[in-house]
C-alpha cells in the first residue's frame, strides 16, 4: 500500500502540473505521513545529504559557464565556422545550424540552453533564407538535445555521481555518440532539403575563409579542448574544470569578444543560480524518492521482473532503453537519472554491460524525451522562440525522433562507439 501511495501521489501531482522537483518531494512527504516507519526528519536529511557532493558542484558552474557563453557572442562565431564547412551543400544553412548546436553542446552541457542560444539567432535566419519555419524550428529543437550527450554534459555528471562512475570517462564516452547523432541529423536535413530544393550558399570552400572563421571562433572552440584535455590529462577534476570554464568564458566574453559588459553579469549569475537551484531541488527530492523506492524493495522487484524475462544482455538492454524512452516523455532528465541509475545500473552490470556504455545509452534515451510530448522541454523553448504551437512543432520533429531512435539502435548494437576513447 505504501508503494501505491508513493506513486499515486506522485502522478497526481504531475497531473496537477506541479513542478517535477516539488512533486517528488510532496509525494515523499505524503508517504512519510502515511507510513509509521518513515520519519519527517528523514526527508529533510535526504535533501541535504544528497546534494553534499564535491562532484555535484560542477553542475552550477557548468550552468553559469553556459549562460555566460550564450550571451557572449559565441553562437554567431560558431555558426560562421560551421557554415564554412557545410554551407555550400544542399540544405547547407540547416546543416550548419546542426553543426553549430554540436559545437555549442560541447560548451553548454544543456539541451534547452543550446536551443535558446542557437534558436534565437538561427530560426529567424533560416526562415529569411527560404526555409519553412516548422522545419527550421524542428532542426534546432532536435539538435539541441545533443547538449546533454556531447560533453561536458550535466546529466552525465549526475549519472557519474549516482552510479559512482568516472565523470571523465563518461565525458570521453559521449563524444562519438554525440557526433553520430549529429551526423545522422545532418543526413536527414540533406535528404529533406534535396526534396524541398533548399540550396546551399553557392560559395566555394577556401582555406582562407576557413582560417578567417577559425580565427574568429578560436576562443570558443578552445573551451571543450581545455575542459576535456584537462580532465583526461589528470590536470584537474570535472568540478575544477567547471570553475575554469566559468573564468575562461567570462574573460573571453568580456575582453576578447567584448560582447558582454560587466553590468550584464548580475543578471547572468541570477539566471544561472535559478536554474541551478531547480536542478539541485530535483536532485535532493529525487534522491529521497529513490531511497523510499529502495525501502519498499521496488528496485529488487523490477530487477527480478526483468531478469525473469531474459538473461540475454542485449534483450535486457533493449527493455531498459524502451523503459527509459517512456520515462523521458514524463519525467525531467535530471530526476530520471537520479532515480533510475541506482535501479537499472546494477542490472546492467550483472549481465556484463559496461557501466560507461550503459550511461551513454541512458542519456541518449532520455535525450529523446526533449522532443517528445508531454514534457518535451526543447519543444517548449522552440515554440517560445518561433511562435509555433506545440502540436504543430511536435509533428514537425517526428522525422528527427526516428533519426534519434535509429542512432540509439546503432549504439545498442555497437558498444565500441561509446568505449572507443577509453
Amino acid at each position: 500500500m505504501t508503494t501505491f501511495v508513493l506513486f499515486g501521489s506522485f502522478f497526481l501531482f504531475l497531473i496537477l502540473t506541479v513542478p517535477i522537483g516539488i512533486a517528488l518531494g510532496l509525494s515523499g512527504l505524503v508517504t512519510a505521513l502515511y507510513s509509521s516507519n518513515i520519519s519527517l526528519t528523514f526527508l529533510s536529511q535526504g535533501l541535504v545529504t544528497s546534494t553534499d557532493s564535491f562532484a555535484l558542484m560542477a553542475v552550477p558552474f557548468f550552468i553559469l559557464a553556459g549562460e555566460i557563453m550564450g550571451k557572449g557572442g559565441i553562437s554567431t562565431r560558431l555558426f560562421d565556422l560551421a557554415n564554412v564547412f557545410v554551407g555550400r551543400f544542399t540544405g547547407g544553412f540547416a546543416m550548419a545550424a546542426v553543426l553549430t548546436c554540436m559545437f555549442f553542446a560541447a560548451i553548454s552541457g544543456s539541451g534547452p540552453a543550446t536551443v535558446a542560444a542557437i534558436g534565437g539567432i538561427m530560426i529567424p535566419a533560416m526562415v529569411s533564407h527560404g526555409y519553412d519555419k516548422k522545419f527550421a524550428t524542428s532542426v534546432i529543437v532536435s539538435a539541441g538535445s545533443l547538449g546533454i550527450i556531447i560533453p561536458p554534459s550535466i546529466p552525465l555528471v549526475l549519472y557519474g555521481v549516482s552510479g559512482n562512475q568516472s565523470i571523465g570517462d563518461l565525458f570521453m564516452g559521449g563524444i562519438l555518440p554525440g557526433i553520430l547523432l549529429g551526423l545522422a541529423m545532418m543526413i536527414w536535413v540533406y535528404i529533406y532539403s534535396k526534396k524541398k530544393n533548399y540550396t546551399g550558399t553557392q560559395e566555394t570552400f577556401t582555406f582562407k575563409k576557413m582560417f578567417v572563421s577559425l580565427n574568429r571562433a578560436k576562443w570558443s572552440i578552445l573551451i571543450p579542448i581545455i575542459i576535456l584535455g584537462g580532465i583526461y590529462g589528470g590536470i584537474f577534476t570535472p568540478t575544477e574544470a567547471a570553475v575554469i570554464a566559468v573564468v575562461y568564458a567570462a574573460v573571453v566574453s568580456l575582453f576578447f569578444h567584448k560582447e558582454l559588459a560587466l553590468k550584464d553579469l548580475p543578471t547572468i549569475i541570477k539566471n544561472a543560480a535559478l536554474n541551478s537551484v531547480i536542478i539541485l531541488i530535483i536532485i535532493g527530492t529525487a534522491n529521497t524518492f529513490g531511497t523510499l523506492l529502495s525501502m519498499e524493495r521496488i528496485p529488487q522487484a523490477l530487477a527480478n521482473s526483468f531478469l525473469s524475462l531474459s538473461q540475454n544482455s542485449f534483450v535486457l538492454l533493449l527493455l531498459m532503453v524502451v523503459l527509459l524512452l517512456v520515462i523521458g516523455c514524463f519525467i525531467d532528465t535530471s530526476a530520471a537519472v537520479i532515480i533510475f541509475t541506482p535501479i537499472l545500473l546494477p542490472m546492467a552490470i550483472e549481465v556484463g554491460v559496461d557501466p560507461i556504455h550503459f550511461g551513454i545509452l541512458m542519456i541518449v534515451s532520455l535525450a529523446v524525451g526533449f522532443i517528445t510530448p508531454p514534457l518535451g522541454v526543447n519543444l517548449f523553448v522552440g515554440s517560445g522562440i518561433s511562435g509555433l504551437g506545440m502540436p504543430v512543432l511536435a509533428r514537425a520533429v517526428v522525422p528527427f525522433f526516428f533519426v534519434m531512435l535509429l542512432s540509439l539502435v546503432i549504439l545498442l548494437l555497437i558498444p565500441q562507439i561509446s568505449l572507443a576513447f577509453l
